[in-house]
């Protein structure tokens, strides 16, 4: 058998391998926020504190809104296999698209997220209410 081909399936056995152990320990792979526990879990970790008395998880597990006590509302996206949000400021804008809501935290790193939910209007109607602290 040829070097160069036995080098080749040696590789290919070695990554097939590291796919399995990958697969058997569940790395990788997309979170998604498919409950209120999830989006108040991810909330709880995104900034350590935030208890989510209500939430709005997007269609599509991909996002999410939450509401503390306070009246903080966070934002929470997928952020790779993990999930990142921000607390909005006076700096946010909504935009609604039927049902779903274009939300801008106010920082570009973070980006614009769409999310469409059950009840945009009454998300979208607090988010214009955020003032200054």
């Amino acid at each position: 058998m040829h070097p160069l081909l036995l080098q080749t399936l040696g590789s290919l056995v070695a990554i097939l391998v590291l796919a399995g152990l990958a697969a058997l320990l569940k790395l990788g792979g997309a979170s998604k926020l498919a409950s209120d526990g999830d989006v108040r879990r991810a909330a709880g970790e995104v900034v350590d504190g935030f208890e989510a008395i209500e939430s709005a998880a997007a269609r599509d597990g991909a996002a999410a809104l939450a509401r503390d006590a306070l009246g903080r509302i966070m934002l929470i996206k997928r952020h790779g296999n993990r999930f990142a949000g921000r607390i909005l400021t006076p700096l946010a804008r909504v935009r609604r698209h039927g049902d779903a809501l274009e939300v801008d935290c106010g920082e570009k790193r973070f980006g614009k997220v769409l999310l469409a939910l059950d009840d945009p209007a009454s998300w979208q109607a607090r988010i214009d209410a955020i003032g200054p602290a």
